[in-house]
């Protein structure tokens, strides 16, 4: 037993003692980088996905390029794609994330709106990410101990961080890089405060704060390592207290100066919490109404998402990209996973609270993943989303450490390294299969959003973007059977969605556009006014309306001879929106058709007064004029029209 508890503890002597480490063991940083990146190869065709379009191909500031990146360091990272400060801020405090849209901004000024820069510079930051993951471990946990075993230990961990497929949505997409960079960043930073108080050289001080900095405009949760490089210190170097702290408050430095930064740009008013499912999870409907959920059903979901967590870092799979209203339903005590939840996370603490006692690496991994955890785990502050898989990519090495310590212990067995190798290629091949798969799940939003509907089945969310991007292609397809067929599927999706979450309104939208192009007029009008109904001033479904308004007026006409019908539906469109020329075009024809000729007058004569060039407009204008008795104008109009195109005449009865 006391063996047993020695090789758990950082400072112990090995039981077995090496003079000098294998060659092999040189090349280990090459292989982390090459394996870490090759993981992510497949990624390099791909299409820009989910969010990229808010930071990057529909960000007023990254598609101006190089020029755009002033505005992109003062402004919310919203404000180019919303172009609204109240839209900027639909996440409770807004969010100041610069660096990696800067990044962005130099690519789009190289290659345009291209996504392949974008996935090979993820691909490769990666790989350079897990060879830091890898140096940072050896330089924690072989300081003290530079044995074989923790050689192993520390490869392993890193292999397994390198491999986890929870580091998907991260990669795979490029707006991901905000993570990577937050992480990289992060870590250099904690490297190079190792690096100064073994050598007590300044240099490493000024690596760390840039480092530091850099990651903190890249995103937020850098913050959490302020308490992770103290703590790393504490576990595996002999200093004492004042050394420790006065080390780690040299971060302090980029800290202040980013948190001053972000309080110029966005101020210190982080907001209410929002009413809207979209941005607050923990909301429910009471007689048609959102209204927070009570405390104990909040502390209650949380912690069953916080289980999904762990669930998800041992056995990653279903892995979907989203975890929105309700794919986590409103949990409560009376729930047995939530207590196993508890159970899990108590353990958890237990081992990092007696990991500050006895140094263990268990100890220290279980802190850490508590840590870097905590920021986004919606207990500290709402983060927008119940949990995604992008929060666990800076907690993870957390777990991955746990894993390779206990790898490690093979080399110890009567089976020796063999037990190891053959365990960890286990792990690394059931990992890397379900990386480079879930990969190619990222290749476009079409593919992305169709095939995690059917995991994330209750997800308001993507049940709208599945909807919306089977109508989008739907709207492309030649094919009408097929067509048709998509259609359906997306209306099939949207109603579910309102089902979730009836007061969606772009839900109600999507479903109007998808019965539009089934010319399902009818189905189509009652959407878009559903959604009018949540927002009167929704512009697109006003917009949308009269279109369809317009287009059910023109059936009802020409299909089904219906001219009251027609004219009270072009009537409604013309009142929603009387600039567009079709709908005048249609009230003209109707009003000629039932004998009015003044005003089929007046509307060509809108028609020619909103599009002066209009061929069409002023010979309906001229005849109408004849059909009136004025003959005089009648020929005047016609003639415009003729001036306009030679072939009016001859073209008029095609």
């Amino acid at each position: 037993m006391k063996q047993k508890k020695q090789t758990n503890h950082i400072a112990a002597t090995p039981s077995v003692k090496i003079a000098a480490l294998p060659e092999s063991f040189k090349w280990h940083s090459l292989f982390v980088f090459i394996f870490g990146a090759a993981l992510y190869l497949n990624t390099l065709g791909h299409e820009f996905t989910q969010d990229d379009a808010i930071v990057i191909y529909d960000n007023m500031y990254t598609t101006k390029g190089v020029s755009g990146i002033k505005g992109l360091f003062t402004e919310d990272t919203f404000f180019g794609f919303f172009k609204e400060e109240g839209k900027a801020k639909l996440v409770s405090g807004g969010r100041y994330r610069p660096f990696t849209p800067a990044m962005f901004a130099v690519e789009y000024q190289l290659v345009g709106k291209n996504p392949w820069l974008g996935h090979l510079i993820n691909v490769l930051l990666y790989g350079f990410l897990c060879l830091m993951v890898y140096k940072l471990l050896i330089s924690l946990i072989c300081h003290k101990d530079d044995s074989e075993r923790n050689r192993y230990l520390a490869l392993a961990a890193a292999l397994i961080y390198a491999a986890h497929p929870l580091h998907t949505e991260v990669v795979a997409n490029i707006k991901g890089r905000d993570e990577i960079m937050s992480m990289l960043g992060s870590v250099v930073a904690l490297y190079a405060i190792l690096k100064y108080v073994d050598l007590k050289q300044s240099k490493y001080l000024i690596y760390a704060c840039v480092s530091f900095f850099i990651a903190f405009l890249s995103k937020e949760n850098t913050i959490t390592f302020l308490a992770v490089v103290p703590l790393a210190l504490y576990y595996f170097r002999d200093y004492g207290m004042k050394t420790i702290l006065s080390s780690s408050a040299m971060l302090l430095i980029p800290t202040i100066l980013f948190l001053m930064i972000r309080s110029a740009i966005l101020g210190n008013d982080f907001g209410g919490t929002p009413m809207e499912l979209m941005n607050n999870p923990y909301l429910k409907l009471v007689n048609g109404s959102y209204v927070p959920f009570e405390a104990g059903e909040k502390l209650a979901t949380i912690l069953f998402t916080l289980g999904k967590y762990v669930q998800l870092l041992v056995f990653p799979h279903p892995l979907t990209h989203d975890y929105y209203p309700r794919y986590v339903d409103i949990m409560s005590f009376g729930d047995l996973s939530v207590w196993l939840s508890l159970a899990v996370y108590g353990l958890i603490v237990f081992v990092a609270i007696r990991g500050l006692k006895t140094k263990s690496i268990i100890g220290f991994a279980a802190a850490y993943y508590i840590i870097t955890l905590s920021i986004v785990s919606n207990i500290v502050f709402p983060i927008g989303t119940n949990m995604s898989e992008r929060f666990m990519f800076m907690p993870s090495l957390g777990f991955a450490l746990v894993v390779g310590y206990y790898l490690s212990t093979l080399v110890y067995s009567k089976w020796g390294k063999q037990a190891l190798f053959a365990t960890l290629g286990v792990i690394l091949s059931l990992y890397t299969l379900k990386t480079i798969t879930r990969n190619m799940v990222w290749e476009s939003d079409f593919k992305l959003f169709t095939t995690d509907v059917k995991t994330s089945v209750n997800s308001a969310k993507v049940l709208n973007a599945a909807g919306g991007a089977l109508t989008t292609e739907a709207f492309k397809e030649k094919d009408e059977s097929k067509k048709r067929e998509m259609l359906t599927e997306a209306i099939g999706y949207l109603n579910k969605a309102v089902q979730v979450h009836p007061t969606y309104k772009n839900a109600y939208l999507i479903a109007g556009n998808a019965n539009y192009y089934l010319k399902d007029y009818d189905n189509a009008v009652i959407a878009y006014e559903k959604a009018l109904a949540i927002d009167p001033e929704f512009a697109d479904a006003n917009k949308n309306l009269a279109i369809t308004l317009r287009d059910a007026g023109r059936q009802a006409g020409e299909v089904e001879n219906n001219l009251a019908k027609a004219e009270a539906l072009l009537t409604k469109s013309y009142n929603i929106f009387q600039d567009d020329t079709e709908t005048l075009r249609l009230l003209g024809v109707a009003n000629g058709i039932k004998g009015n000729h003044q005003g089929a007058i007046t509307y060509f004569q809108k028609v020619v007064a909103l599009d002066p060039k209009s061929a069409g407009g002023f010979l309906n204008l001229g005849n109408a004029y004849k059909n009136a008795g004025d003959m005089v104008n009648g020929e005047k109009y016609i003639q415009q029209a003729v001036a306009i195109d030679p072939n009016i005449l001859n073209n008029q009865g095609k």
